[in-house]
């Protein structure tokens, strides 16, 4: 009975992300100093690199976007493709910013 309970508390906890929308597959975020960022949002979901979606996002389930300053998108990104890029993903200012 006790793992039954357990469980459906599980159940209830992460159903939130179960009927959470599909991501899109891009995003665009606005920059007119720089130029935009088009974020190829459903790639990176896809490969399970979005585990926190607070990084970016005002509530923990995704939807409306928190503020993304410099600081907090070079933080999210540009660090993370330094890591993990292995040479591949984009780290200078052109590789991103689009004008």
């Amino acid at each position: 009975m006790k793992k039954v309970v357990v469980s459906l508390m599980a159940l209830v906890a992460f159903s939130g992300v179960a009927f959470a929308a599909a991501p899109p597959e891009t995003v665009v975020i606005k920059n007119a100093k720089k130029g935009d960022v088009t974020f190829p949002h459903k790639k990176h979901f896809d490969a399970g690199l979005l585990k926190d979606c607070k990084a970016c996002h005002a509530e923990a389930t995704g939807g409306k976007i928190a503020t993304m300053g410099m600081k907090k998108g070079h933080d999210n990104c540009k660090t993370c493709h330094q890591e993990k890029g292995n040479g591949k993903a984009p780290t200078k200012c052109p590789d991103c910013h689009k004008k």
